[in-house]
């Protein structure tokens, strides 16, 4: 932790050896030692005449939070690094995220029709009107914004404020997606407590495979998501096939991907992302195997979940709860001039 006995000939040397032997064992106690204090004036405060403030159990109940906190997140900091350097680059479609792009050929209308196709009703031109969408992890908006377009409400979270910062700059060129999709620069745990059963759909669309804590990202997700709600998640299989496609080749060959933008042993099998949706209360609908060519630059559906895939899973129901095809019905509803059995 200290860096081993090199450290301690440094600090000797720069401090000398008393100077140094203090500086370690201030550190090494540095919490024991913000606890006494704690303790020493709880102790104070419980033997003075004084009330204690609100404001004061509050500081201290905070106080402890933070001593025995794990700082446990989904959040991977590593993963963070990697894509701080490429925040100003989401709408480069030739450059590293050329992918993502024409990803949104064929992922936007997997989770539309999934949708439309679990509701009778919905409206002309804006199919996905009273949707409340979270897209998780939604960089610069590349996916955020087409659904936007189809009229839902979006919010876009990801924990790194520079990439909030380009999605916020690049929806404000249109005056419709500024009013329908808002953005966070947050984690999804810390939205969990003023989003309990808030959205009718969530969107993880190559997110899984970066996370920190896959069961408890899976949790959250849960948490936030309304009874009957839909779960899109769009990553990345954990086979011999896509460690040589999608590492050796992808990065380190052809170089569609920053080399060292995935790690293989984050990789997530379907079979595992199906058992933790199970057990978190959610009911998997459908798996589709998924095939990037790197010569076209195009995606296409495929049987085989070898390499990518893409997965619909729904949250189990709630007596008296409005699930996301209700909420097209009622906008249908509200709009007489919707058209039922449109092509979109």
């Amino acid at each position: 932790m200290w860096g081993g006995s090199g450290a301690v000939r440094a600090l000797t040397r720069a401090f000398g050896r008393r100077r140094a032997a203090a500086a370690l064992l201030g550190a090494a106690g540095g919490v024991r030692g913000t606890l006494q204090n704690y303790n020493w004036k709880i102790q104070l405060k419980s033997s003075s005449t004084l009330p204690v403030s609100l404001t004061e159990i509050k500081s201290s109940m905070l106080t402890m939070k933070r001593l025995f906190s794990t700082s446990h997140s989904s959040v991977d900091s590593k993963e963070m690094k990697k894509f701080q350097l490429l925040a100003h680059k989401w709408w480069d479609e030739e450059g590293e995220y050329s992918a993502l792009h024409s990803m949104n050929d064929i992922r936007v209308p997997f989770i539309r029709d999934t949708l439309l196709n679990m509701s009778s009703n919905y409206h002309l031109g804006n199919p996905l009107s009273g949707v409340k969408i979270l897209d998780i992890g939604c960089g610069g908006g590349l996916l955020s914004e087409p659904l936007g377009r189809l009229g839902a409400s979006v919010t876009g979270i990801d924990p790194l404020e520079d990439n909030i910062r380009t999605a916020d700059q690049h929806k404000s060129f249109d005056p419709v997606l500024a009013k329908r999709i808002q953005y966070k620069s947050s984690s999804l745990e810390e939205i969990v407590e003023e989003s309990m059963e808030t959205f009718d759909v969530i969107v993880a669309s190559e997110v899984v495979e970066h996370v920190a804590d896959l069961e408890m990202f899976i949790k959250c997700c849960s948490q936030v998501l309304k009874p009957e709600g839909s779960l899109f998640i769009t990553t990345i299989n954990k086979t011999q096939l896509s460690y040589i496609l999608g590492i050796v080749v992808a990065e380190k060959i052809i170089g569609i991907v920053p080399e060292g933008t995935h790690e293989w042993e984050k990789f997530v099998p379907p079979e595992e992302l199906e058992r933790l949706l199970e057990s978190h209360g959610f009911s998997v609908k459908t798996v589709n195997g998924m095939l990037y060519n790197p010569f076209s630059g195009s995606w296409s559906w495929m049987e085989s979940t070898s390499i990518n895939y893409a997965m619909h899973a729904v949250k189990s129901g709630a007596q008296g709860q409005t699930s996301p095809t209700d909420a097209l019905s009622e906008m249908e509803s509200e709009q007489p001039s919707a058209t039922a059995g449109t092509t979109l």
